[in-house]
């Protein structure tokens, strides 16, 4: 989303040398999976957190350019709105005590990151959505100051020709309508990363897709926008429609939306790409000079420039990546449905659960997407964005069961057998997916906590704002003390 982009108009003459260099660029990515010119001998995860800023009185402080000044790290950079900032983890193996170090590595980096935050009248906070955030925030000033936020909204809403209504049914009801896409600001995530081969990445897909519901019922933490009580992951609604480019009579149309959980099992990677160019006009029709088809008959490695930002602007909850390090491509599975936080142990937990479940199923003999329809897997996706936790979900087998039975009878298991086949020390696995057990255990996640805290303030006779900012106040520092948030205390 934060790549940099210097055109700021596009010519019909524009778009179509766009489409032609596309096309041909996916040629050349099919050409290079026949030949298997890819790394992926040494497997590397890697982890992106989307952080809020706020101010003193806890609301959002819209300071992202002070604050990435004072941090002065390249590993932190900015996001879509002003209140946003990412840090970017370094890639590293599973294996061995690696969770540990890299749980040491990222509190230090976020710690640090407070400290520098804290000198410009900033604190960070790791939440799904930003509790105090009001619909008064999200205007254009809201935005950051890279000029590819700024075209993305003006590409976007040229695209829609129309402004847009976000409507979220939840415990309480929502309904705005916006002329940018600030909204989508309002969306903080975890991304895992997985590099994969070729072969394998069919199988680690569709892996994803299955149990993308349960990791989102497990980490829900964000059920609450505009001062509205919603689903309790409510950024997934939330980002489907802030950047829906289709207006309600394209949408009738069966025309697909861009942030998009799909429509099928896959067998390569290629299916992924090949349907982004099919379905997706281009958002940002920029081309460089360099021709991909002469550059692998030299024996050099393409970047597929055009093919990688289209990819950057069709929003897969499990997204394909192809990318080139050190003049060696290789291919992620990119996991975009987790939220931020609560905490770094809970973050990797979350991590924990989800690297030992995908390789368990990605290796099953019989996988489990070959018994279930792919229409059922995004049915639980959206059941378990909106009930948490306390979702209801069909398991293959198993007929309609509890998320929370199925983790606990089913899936910790499988998760410890992958965790110990990518090497993970005996240690770390009880100790992550311990944490996963006693969420499943309590019906304790973030989403609950924020949600039976909010209740409590508002029985003691705060109103709705008041308890918004009062529960954040108590948010903080149990999130500072990293402690699991099954622990979290409620008010009494």
């Amino acid at each position: 989303m934060g790549e940099d982009v210097e055109q700021a108009n596009f010519s019909r003459e524009d778009r179509a040398r766009y489409r032609h260099k596309i096309r041909r660029s996916l040629d050349v990515f099919a050409a290079m999976l026949r030949e298997s010119r890819f790394d992926f001998e040494r497997p590397l995860t890697g982890m992106e957190i989307e952080l809020n800023l706020v101010d003193e009185n806890c609301d959002p402080a819209m300071r992202n350019a002070e604050v990435l000044g004072a941090i002065a790290d390249p590993d932190f950079q900015t996001e879509l709105g002003q209140f946003n900032i990412e840090i970017n983890v370094p890639p590293r193996r599973l294996a061995g005590d690696e969770n540990a170090d890299l749980e040491h590595s990222l509190r230090a980096s976020l710690n640090n990151a407070e400290k520098h935050s804290r000198t410009v009248g900033a604190h960070t906070v790791m939440i799904g959505i930003l509790p105090t955030l009001r619909k008064e925030h999200m205007t254009d000033e809201a935005l950051s100051a890279n000029p590819r936020y700024k075209l993305l909204n003006e590409q976007i809403f040229a695209a829609r020709g129309e402004d847009l209504d976000i409507r979220i049914d939840g415990i309480d009801r929502l309904s705005v309508t916006t002329d940018t896409i600030a909204p989508e600001s309002a969306c903080t995530s975890t991304q895992l990363h997985l590099q994969v081969s070729p072969a394998q990445f069919a199988a680690y897909w569709n892996a994803a897709q299955v149990i993308a519901g349960i990791q989102v019922a497990l980490g829900a933490n964000s059920p609450l926008l505009f001062g509205r009580e919603l689903w309790r992951e409510t950024r997934i609604p939330l980002f489907e429609q802030a950047t829906d480019t289709r207006s309600e009579e394209i949408r009738a149309q069966g025309v697909r939306p861009r942030v998009w959980f799909g429509e099928r099992w896959i067998t390569s990677v290629f299916d992924l790409f090949e349907e982004n160019v099919r379905y997706f006009p281009a958002l940002l029709p920029i081309c460089d000079d360099a021709d991909p088809a002469e550059m692998l008959e030299r024996g050099e490695i393409p970047q597929l420039s055009e093919l990688r930002l289209h990819n950057g602007t069709v929003y897969r909850w499990n997204r394909p990546i192809y990318d080139v390090v050190k003049g060696r491509p290789h291919l992620r599975v990119e996991n975009r449905v987790l939220p931020a936080g609560p905490t770094v142990v809970d973050t990797m937990a979350n991590a924990a659960f989800y690297y030992g479940l995908i390789r368990t199923l990605a290796e099953a003999e019989r996988p489990l997407w070959t018994q279930m329809s792919f229409s059922a897997a995004e049915e639980n996706f959206h059941a378990c964005a909106r009930h948490g936790i306390d979702a209801t979900v069909f398991w293959p087998g198993l007929g309609y069961i509890q998320v929370t039975e199925l983790v606990l009878r089913r899936l910790l298991p499988m998760a410890h057998q992958g965790l110990e086949r990518w090497g993970v020390s005996p240690g770390e696995r009880d100790r992550l997916l311990g944490i996963i057990e006693q969420r499943c255990l309590t019906h304790r996640n973030g989403a609950a906590w924020q949600a039976q805290t909010l209740h409590a303030l508002e029985a003691d006779g705060n109103d709705r704002q008041a308890a918004l900012h009062e529960m954040l106040r108590r948010y903080l520092p149990l999130m500072h003390e990293n402690l699991p948030v099954h622990e979290w205390p409620y008010p009494d």
